[in-house]
């Protein structure tokens, strides 16, 4: 059963109202740290595509199926809110209104409820109504226009920094901060907007710093953490493998440049921008020599801060991430095994993905909402 695991949110209840991308990941991380989280599921699916048994978002929740488009779905879910610490949604705003499940909806049920609200431009503005993207919003923000070669266009990093870091990071540390404060004596719950503009914003909180400062130029592949310089980047080997190299600190990169056979006069170039070029070719001919494993062997057990560049298929059975159980297989499915780690309360993976509507009868029970399973029975006579 979901919602048994003994993290350090053991005890908590969270509604979360079916959506894709960041809402889900957030409620994932609550239910990886004990949460107990509902996922209410509509009709027919999410419409992603994707087989239900696999989409790890949904790993360690339980699922009801509430249609709130019918005449007595928000009551339903509101009879869950009652029972509950926090909501997440992640529907264009007004949208949750409308359904009759807004907030104020909510927070009358219950007013101490902490209500998640995941959009990717935010509850207001002039943006706040349009469709989109991960990559429109970090596009906005400036942090996708930072990423890349210099001269070339920008580099598309996945649905990470968007969705991810900017969204359900965010997310989840609103949700906790003011789950405190409704816990505090005194505190009532409240509503937090977590867009991924603001989120991917503020995680370019120290760009902006060195910017300011003239330690960063605004274009990219020329700075000191964009592959502008040549001791931090990847490299390609001779098998067509990579190897990352992060010699920043000056004892560092003078154990990466011995091992990888540079002399003084080469290694020297670091401190000459104009000759990074130069140091670039060198750096970049010595890898294209040994293949990827090679290369691995050569800075085992070093200082030189340079790895290999694995797939995500090859990441779990390296030897640290295998020792420190990085991954999990659970269910046969390999996935990445909750974070952080705590030392009391340990998270875990307890549960395979919720199938839509497979736990109602048990949630109706643990959270002793009948309403839920009679709504279920009537959809199914």
């Amino acid at each position: 059963m979901a919602g048994t695991g003994s993290g350090p949110l053991h005890g908590v209840r969270v509604v979360e109202l079916a959506g894709i991308g960041p809402g889900p990941f957030a409620a994932m991380l609550l239910a990886d740290l004990g949460a107990d989280v509902v996922r209410v599921d509509r009709p027919g699916g999410a419409g992603l595509g994707i087989d239900p048994a696999y989409d790890l978002t949904n790993r360690n929740k339980r699922s009801v199926i509430v249609d709130l488009k019918a005449a007595d779905g928000p009551a339903r879910v509101l009879d869950l809110v009652e029972r509950a610490h926090v909501l997440i949604e992640g529907y264009r705003p007004q949208v949750a209104e409308r359904l009759g499940v807004g907030p104020d909806a909510c927070l009358a049920r219950n007013p101490q409820l902490v209500y998640g609200r995941m959009t990717g431009w935010g509850q207001e503005g002039p943006l706040a109504q349009r469709a989109g993207h991960d990559i429109a919003y970090i596009a906005l923000t400036g942090t996708l226009g930072m990423i890349g070669a210099a001269g070339e266009p920008p580099t598309v990093p996945a649905n990470l920094v968007g969705d991810y870091a900017g969204g359900s990071l965010y997310l989840v540390v609103g949700v906790l901060a003011a789950l405190q404060h409704a816990r505090a004596e005194g505190g009532t719950g409240q509503v937090v907007d977590a867009a991924i503009v603001d989120g991917a914003a503020h995680l370019a909180t120290m760009i902006h710093g060195m910017l300011a400062a003239g330690g960063w130029q605004d274009r990219r592949g020329v700075n000191l953490l964009d592959g502008g310089c040549p001791f931090y980047g990847t490299y390609e080997t001779s098998d067509g493998g990579y190897m990352a190299v992060g010699a920043l600190e000056p004892q560092f990169y003078d154990r990466f440049t011995a091992l990888l056979g540079l002399d003084d006069a080469e290694a020297g170039a670091r401190a000459d921008m104009a000759r990074w070029g130069e140091l670039r070719d060198r750096i970049a001919a010595r890898f294209r020599a040994r293949t990827r494993d090679e290369w691995t062997a050569v800075f085992e057990g070093s200082d030189a801060c340079v790895a290999p560049v694995l797939s995500l298929r090859e990441a779990p059975a390296h030897p640290h991430l295998a020792a420190r159980s990085t991954y999990v297989t659970h269910g046969g499915l390999t996935q990445p095994a909750p974070a952080p780690r705590f030392s009391a309360t340990p998270g875990a993976v307890h549960s395979p993905p919720a199938l839509p509507g497979a736990d109602t009868a048990e949630v109706a029970r643990d959270w002793d909402v009948p309403s839920i399973e009679k709504a279920a029975r009537r959809r199914q006579s």
